[in-house]
């Protein structure tokens, strides 16, 4: 990656990050030095802090100390997760919506059902196109029942469950197992 992608990255993280960030921690000392230098008055000094500031920024990134996610991966990477309790990948529930808005928790995800089979008490397990398996926790009777190519939406229920319908009938409760 070039030395002005990196700058650009990195002044894009800043700013995207910026509140939550300086809430939630300080920003990698990297990103801050490249921030400081947009209050740099003189071009020859702006320039030689842009040049110090991404040396030190792409060591970080070649030492592992900083990775740089785009937004859709890290958007791709909330929704492969949705469903596990996994507190260490908090840091993606700080993506905005795709309108730049602000950031919010994935609520609901929309698929399709790739395969279906009643499990050893006859509630229903389904795997999504992704790979995600939901099975169902309650014993409500799914009616029509779902079948490969159902629409499949997950939402958040309260206390942490999650609700499955199955095309455009009532949610049951369900919870993800891989």
């Amino acid at each position: 990656m070039s030395r002005f992608a990196y700058v650009a990255a990195g002044v894009s993280i800043a700013l995207a990050m910026g509140g939550a960030a300086q809430a939630a921690e300080p920003a990698h000392p990297a990103l801050a030095e490249l921030a400081k230098c947009a209050d740099v008055g003189d071009s020859a000094a702006k320039a030689a802090c842009y040049d110090a500031a991404t040396a030190a920024l792409n060591q970080a990134v070649r030492a592992g100390d900083l990775i740089l996610v785009q937004k859709k991966e890290a958007q791709e990477a909330q929704r492969g997760a949705f469903g596990f309790n996994l507190p260490s990948l908090n840091i993606f529930d700080r993506v905005g919506g795709s309108d730049g808005g602000e950031a919010k928790p994935l609520e609901s995800i929309v698929s399709e059902a790739k395969s279906v089979r009643r499990d050893s008490t006859g509630r229903w397990v389904v795997e999504l196109t992704d790979g995600a398996i939901w099975r169902q926790t309650d014993d409500i009777t799914l009616a029509p029942p779902p079948r490969a190519g159902s629409r499949i939406e997950i939402y958040r229920g309260a206390f942490g469950s999650y609700l499955m319908k199955v095309d455009k009938h009532k949610g049951v409760r369900a919870k993800r197992s891989e």
